[in-house]
């Protein structure tokens, strides 16, 4: 048997079951002359790309304004349209539907035609798509900043950006489910993730958006907004990183995965118990007490759950340790895996009742929210970037200098904003238990706020190092033979 076909084409089928394997290599083989390019529009995963780091770039100036005005050196002080309660909405809003859905659309239209050997359904409408999606996240940041926002956390985006929000979520997923349904042989553990992805995101983003706006407010409203926020994370962003790192970590280690079992384990608790646990963002409120019980109990459910993945990763990465220090993508997927565990830990425990009496409303919620978006997601997508660019662009990277620079100021620094946060939630909730006056705890909190403003700055400079070696990559005139090292 010949297969000549593109490794990425090859790899992931290893994780399958013998039979399927050989199903899949005889379909690989069958398409063995088929030109990656034809499948993949290499030019729009590289705008998707581009986009993603323009709203980076825009969320992480947002972060660093509202993180000087906690220390009161704010440089735009007494500017209403730069104020720090706007800024702050622009913050979380670019990193979800910029940042987040951006890098990760390029990556559907990366792996879901080599999985199935199938180009999306339409490229003219994944053209259309694209320009939407910036236009609806841009046209969200201007009404952010005119104060047109809802009060729901991730739904402030404007009333009349909704349905239209709603109409895209539906495009994409009609567009690259399509290839999925023509696909034949058994599906690969990634398509599971995407496919219930693109339903858990359009079910999640309606009921944020429309029951507590139009059909329960209140208290109601309330219980749906908390699984709104956290439904985004655990039923949008999780299913595809996690769909993701099962096809990119076998193609680069060269293996299958080390337990297809495991990763279906993985698959059926995500959609089994995270549903449930949204509710545990409002302990101790007038929501029923069997509901913030039943939240309790589910999320703990999950951090089994997701012990089981983490297991299964690392089964996968057994033998093939020097990849961490050789190989960046290895280096960016493990080290957000360490941090989801890390995440996922602490939030067994801050979901308990006891815990939850000290650190709620506390800058633990601040810190544990930086190290699930950014330690987590934001890394697997830059060790993807980090894969990709220089396929897109058919030339290595200029500098592995600067790569190196990148990820030690993103790790440092998140580390450094991670555990000061923490610190802070801490020492602030100490002081709130003991009816301290408020300003004293703002006194106390006060030197962790400078810290958090400094390794701010260092993961922006991070990302600067980022940019400054695309750019250089991009001038290249020259085109090199990629290698393993380089990648």
């Amino acid at each position: 048997m010949r297969h000549n076909a593109p490794p990425d084409l090859i790899y992931p089928a290893t994780e399958l079951l013998k039979h399927e394997w050989l199903e899949m290599m005889s379909q690989a083989t069958a398409t063995a002359e088929i030109d990656p390019r034809v499948l993949v529009n290499y030019r729009l995963v590289w705008w998707y790309f581009l986009a993603a780091l323009g709203f980076l770039t825009i969320n992480m100036i947002a972060g660093i304004l509202v993180a000087l005005q906690m220390v009161n050196w704010n440089p735009l002080n007494g500017l209403e349209y730069f104020s720090p309660g706007r800024w702050r909405m622009v913050h979380t809003n670019a990193v979800a539907y910029g940042f987040l859905a951006n890098a990760f659309l390029g990556c559907l239209h990366w792996i879901i035609p080599r999985l199935t050997l199938r180009p999306v359904l339409s490229v003219a409408l994944s053209y259309f798509i694209f320009f939407a999606w910036q236009f609806v996240v841009l046209a969200t940041a201007a009404g952010l900043l005119l104060g047109e926002a809802q009060g729901v956390e991730w739904g402030e985006t404007p009333v009349w950006i909704d349905p239209v929000a709603l109409l895209g979520l539906a495009l994409v997923a009609f567009n690259f489910m399509a290839p999925i349904a023509y696909s034949a042989g058994p599906l690969y553990v990634t398509l599971w993730y995407f496919l219930a992805m693109f339903v858990w995101t359009f079910l999640t983003y309606a009921m944020g958006n429309f029951i507590p706006e139009y059909v329960a407010p209140g208290t109601g409203g309330g219980a749906v907004a908390g699984l709104f926020i956290h439904d985004l994370v655990g039923l949008f962003v999780t299913p595809l990183g996690w769909g993701a790192m099962y096809y990119f970590v076998p193609i680069l280690l060269k293996k299958p995965m080390w337990s297809h079992g495991l990763s279906l384990v993985g698959f059926w608790g995500l959609a089994f118990f995270y549903p449930l646990q949204g509710i545990h963002h409002f302990l101790y409120t007038p929501i029923p007490m069997f509901l913030q019980y039943g939240a309790v109990i589910s999320t703990i459910a999950v951090e089994m759950v997701v012990f089981t993945v983490i297991v299964n990763f690392f089964g996968t990465l057994y033998g093939s340790g020097r990849e961490l220090v050789t190989n960046l993508p290895i280096r960016w997927f493990y080290m957000g895996m360490v941090n989801y565990f890390v995440t996922c830990f602490q939030c067994a425990l801050q979901v308990t009742l006891t815990f939850q009496e000290m650190i709620h409303f506390s800058d633990w919620v601040v810190g544990h929210a930086h190290l699930v978006m950014f330690g987590v997601f934001t890394f697997w997508l830059m060790g993807i970037m980090t894969y990709l660019i220089p396929r897109l662009l058919d030339k290595p990277w200029y500098s592995r200098e600067l790569q190196e620079w990148h990820f030690w100021l993103f790790t440092g620094g998140l580390t450094v904003m991670f555990l000061d946060l923490t610190l802070a939630g801490i020492f602030q909730g100490f002081h709130w238990v003991s009816l301290a006056p408020w300003d004293v705890s703002t006194d106390v909190s006060h030197p962790f706020w400078v810290v958090r403003v400094f390794a701010g700055l260092a993961i922006f400079s991070g990302l600067l190092a980022f940019l400054y070696n695309i750019y250089l990559t991009v001038r290249q005139p020259a085109r090199r033979e990629l290698n393993g090292a380089e990648a």
